[in-house]
């Protein structure tokens, strides 16, 4: 078997061609881009609709980063034939077992699958095909599926890869120069989980939003939410350390901002950072709200924020203010709770009620 850690960029597709599995938000973007460039891709998506439009009329790329329509291969799981070299997977976080188990039986001894996807599902998907075939990604481009064969892309973001373990490999800079096609700033990283755990801390401050009506730069701007949000933040950034792990910040979060005992006007420059972020974006609801008010789904939630918890647990800790985060968006997935700034009001009283004699 061939070094796939020694693998040549080019080699990636020369075999076959390279999968993006899922063709939403992020699967749709990449798609588009790499095949666009030349890539051979094939997008593999369980919405027949949508595969029929990506491989018809084509996938048409709207709003302010770029807009064209690219045909590109597609097919629906059942269709696929073959084994491949490079599997990038950016289906929903919760989907992860029921993608892993359609893709095995398609992965290259020698293959391997690229995390696209938010929270730490790196370690599921390493559990069933293998660490060394895995690699984990960062991923912060703002974008929303539209429908069939439409995606939005919002705004650019960091895009970072890295190897389950820290250190640079060949293998991990060669993928890192075959997503290039979609943004030329994609960087090859030593320690992928310092941006992951970032990603965590700043996806927690998305969740919350997504609880009220406004987009996110109001919420993430407006004061009366300050002493919430910074709260929220700096208990994810604590579960981190507890994990061994100092996160890196990206797009306006500063997560040294939000250690305990940071000065509080770091945090709120921090946030108002953040806020200026979206408000460049077409973007301006996160893809939680977009689950809860209009696809009307369940979210990301407990897989995806549901892991500081459980880390904190391992830790022999709790996570409370995510906690309550957590029950906030599961009464509102189940209709229980309408979307609207009082939730937000009311996250804070449950927070600070604990504190009270």
């Amino acid at each position: 078997m061939p070094d796939a850690l020694m693998i040549d960029p080019s080699s990636w597709h020369a075999r076959s061609p390279v999968l993006v599995w899922g063709g939403g938000a992020i699967g749709g973007c990449v798609a588009a881009f790499l095949s666009r460039a030349g890539v051979p891709v094939r997008l593999v998506d369980i919405v027949a609709d949508h595969v029929q439009a990506c491989r018809g009329p084509g996938l048409a790329i709207e709003g302010p980063v770029a807009q064209f329509t690219q045909g590109v291969d597609a097919v629906v799981p059942g269709e696929l034939q073959g084994r491949h070299d490079c599997i990038l997977l950016a289906v929903k976080a919760q989907h992860t077992v029921e993608a892993l188990a359609q893709l095995q039986p398609h992965l290259a001894d020698d293959g391997v699958v690229v995390s696209l996807q938010n929270g730490l599902g790196e370690h599921l998907i390493a559990r069933h095909v293998g660490e060394r075939r895995t690699v984990a990604g960062f991923v912060n481009f703002a974008a929303d599926y539209l429908g069939p064969g439409r995606v939005d892309f919002g705004n650019r973001g960091a895009l970072k890869l890295g190897e389950m373990r820290p250190g640079l490999t060949p293998r991990v800079q060669s993928l890192a120069a075959l997503l290039r096609a979609f943004d030329p700033d994609t960087a090859a990283v030593a320690d992928i989980w310092r941006y992951k755990w970032g990603k965590l801390a700043y996806g927690s401050l998305l969740f919350a939003t997504a609880l009220a009506e406004e987009t996110m730069s109001q919420t993430l701007a407006d004061p009366v939410h300050r002493e919430l949000l910074v709260a929220l933040a700096r208990e994810v950034i604590g579960v981190a350390s507890l994990a061994g792990v100092d996160p890196f910040g990206f797009d306006g979060f500063e997560p040294a901002a939000f250690v305990a005992g940071a000065d509080d006007a770091r945090a709120a420059a921090s946030l108002d950072a953040m806020a200026d972020h979206y408000r460049r974006s077409s973007k301006q609801r996160s893809g939680v709200w977009r689950d809860l008010a209009v696809r009307r789904r369940k979210t990301e939630i407990d897989v995806q924020i549901g892991e500081i918890v459980r880390v904190a647990a391992r830790h022999g800790a709790r996570a409370p203010v995510t906690e309550v985060l957590i029950a906030l968006i599961h009464e509102v997935e189940d209709g229980r709770r309408a979307i609207d700034r009082r939730n937000l009001l009311e996250f804070a009283e449950r927070v600070r009620a604990p504190a009270r004699p």
